[in-house]
């Protein structure tokens, strides 16, 4: 009769240890290297984009973001569109369909943009936001269209902690990407909190 095989011996904890450690840091490596960066999962802000886009397709509205460049030398935008100043703030239809409302430049200075376009260009719009507070600068912008309308909404956005913009008056350019607006005429509005300013667009 043989004799029985010895029973192995465990492994030393600190080994085990060991292992787990390396595994682990490996597993994090990995991870973090190549997963994907995605925005965090926001469900209120996801429900209340979603509903107020909701409200202005139910209103007539197509909302669009348009590009927002403060160029280091300005260069009035192609046209000469007449510009004239009309009533503040947003349209009152507009305004009450909207959840958030945005925050305002008081008014523009050297507005230029053309009275006329090709659709299969970008209409290129020029002009200095004037703003009463210096906590805020220049943000992002939307425009709103609806039939036979174009709102350009600029909006500013506040500075972090005690930082104080340099100056009130801030040369902007928006570019409105080629294709958004299709043929016809539209009565633009370059909405302010203290001024507007409004022209006649011809898109071809």
């Amino acid at each position: 009769m043989s004799d029985p095989r010895p029973t192995p011996k465990p492994w030393p904890m600190k080994w085990i240890v060991l292992v787990i450690v390396l595994s682990l840091g490996a597993y994090t490596w990995i991870t973090l290297h190549y997963r994907k960066v995605n925005p965090a999962f926001a469900p209120y802000g996801d429900m209340k984009d979603r509903a107020n886009t909701q409200r202005l397709l139910a209103a007539g509205f197509q909302r669009v973001t348009v590009r927002v460049e403060r160029p280091a030398d300005p260069q009035p935008a192609p046209g000469h569109a007449p510009i004239t100043a009309t009533t503040p703030g947003l349209p009152e239809d507009l305004r009450i369909t909207l959840l958030d409302q945005p925050v305002l430049p008081a008014a523009y200075e050297r507005v230029a943009a053309a009275d006329a376009i090709n659709a299969f260009f970008p209409y290129l719009i020029e002009f200095s936001e004037l703003s009463t507070d210096h906590r805020y600068q220049p943000g992002p912008a939307m425009i709103y269209l609806r039939e036979g309308e174009l709102i350009i909404v600029p909006e500013l956005e506040k500075l972090s902690g005690d930082l104080q913009a340099r100056g009130r008056d801030n040369r902007v350019r928006l570019t409105i990407p080629a294709g958004t607006l299709k043929p016809g005429q539209y009565a633009v509005r370059l909405v302010g909190a203290r001024s507007s300013q409004a022209w006649t667009l011809q898109v071809h």
